[in-house]
């Protein structure tokens, strides 16, 4: 038998509309945002996925922030932020939280993880507990990425990921995957935007699309990411010459 384990954390976020200064502010003309009412987490993995500029990433921020964590990434002890850039949307959001506290949360976002790497440096942290013995910047940016997961993460957190992918091989998506099975097992919960075909196929999770009409749960075979992906490599020959054929 499994051991008792804490979490989830987060149980739905609900838009409070009358919070809202106007439609036509960013990020509130976001399509997915505007049409907000509420959106539940799975227990264990949330994938946001949709179109570049759908709001996955400005949800995810706002989420962070309201969990007190650093809107450019890190965990409560990062403070650093090297432009104020994060949108007012937390002020109109509300989390629905179970009666546990998770014991870590981590905010990933890979276009400031290199100022992450800095804090990280300046603060002097346990980096042969938590970093693989070495400063992140003293490893490749793929290599950084992992030691972060496999080394900083555990059981009985809460963690948001900003297309983790970003410096992934497939080989690391797939060990990734093993990574994050096991800390589910010993209570993690997860919030993941990401394009990854790979990732997203987790089972034990659910996938909300982000798009015109809203925020809506899909299953994973009816993504963009599943069908392009096997479009291209079921028929990569013809794919290529519809694609790159010339006038």
């Amino acid at each position: 038998m499994p051991p008792q384990v804490a979490g989830p954390y987060l149980v739905q976020v609900e838009l409070l509309r009358d919070r809202m200064p106007s439609f036509e502010a960013f990020p509130f003309c976001v399509p997915a945002i505007r049409h907000l009412q509420s959106m539940p987490f799975h227990p264990q993995v949330t994938f946001l996925v949709g179109e570049n500029g759908s709001g996955k990433s400005t949800l995810l921020e706002a989420l962070a922030v309201l969990y007190k964590l650093n809107p450019e990434g890190g965990s409560r002890n990062f403070n650093f932020a090297s432009k104020e850039t994060h949108s007012m949307l937390d002020r109109c959001l509300r989390l629905g939280r179970t009666m546990y506290l998770a014991k870590d949360a981590f905010f990933l976002r890979a276009e400031s993880f290199y100022n992450v790497a800095t804090e990280v440096d300046r603060l002097g942290l346990d980096k042969e507990r938590y970093y693989g013995g070495k400063s992140l910047h003293a490893q490749s940016y793929g290599e950084a990425f992992f030691t972060l997961f496999e080394k900083r993460f555990h059981g009985s957190g809460l963690y948001l990921l900003d297309e983790p992918e970003a410096a992934l091989s497939p080989n690391r998506q797939l060990q990734f995957l093993a990574l994050m099975h096991d800390y589910c097992r010993r209570g993690a919960q997860f919030v993941i935007a990401t394009h990854s075909p790979i990732i997203m196929a987790y089972p034990q999770a659910t996938i909300q699309l982000l798009d015109e009409s809203g925020i809506h749960e899909v299953p994973y075979e009816e993504t963009e990411h599943f069908k392009v992906a096997r479009a291209f490599l079921s028929n990569r020959k013809k794919m290529l010459r519809m694609l790159l054929e010339e006038e």
